[in-house]
């Protein structure tokens, strides 16, 4: 390799962690609403939808799609929780944060450890309710 291309190195990895860094940023802005993530046993999924219409998708799904009982809710302007457990006896955990007056945060959470294919279940039968 010549000094010039040796030169050229530097200057070649700055300009592809420049075109990266932007890539990410523009990813990191699409992801809004209808993006899902499972990280640490917990499904995190952002909704186009109000909270309200959250809530009552959740409760329809809990009972009516998946026959779990409600333990539990507690719901105010910005926020709602749900506990219910599975036939099996595995916990459920279900956090609805309003992000805006149309946008929903869901978060899932099944048993201590979670239980991915479980979540996203849930979140299915949620979504066929908004």
């Amino acid at each position: 390799m010549t000094t010039r291309q040796w030169c050229r190195l530097p200057i070649l990895g700055l300009a592809v962690l420049i075109v990266a860094g932007c890539g990410a940023v523009v990813v990191g802005a699409a992801a809004g609403a209808g993006a899902v993530a499972y990280v640490r046993g917990e499904l995190e999924a952002t909704e186009e939808a109000p909270l309200d219409d959250a809530v009552r998708a959740t409760e329809a799904a809990l009972k009516d799609d998946l026959k779990f009982p409600i333990h539990s809710k507690e719901a105010d302007a910005v926020s709602a929780r749900f506990t219910s457990e599975t036939a099996a006896g595995k916990d459920i955990a279900i956090n609805l944060r309003k992000t805006s007056p149309t946008l929903t945060k869901i978060r899932i959470r099944v048993d201590v450890f979670g239980d991915e294919d479980l979540s996203r279940l849930i979140l299915d039968k949620i979504r066929g309710h908004l």
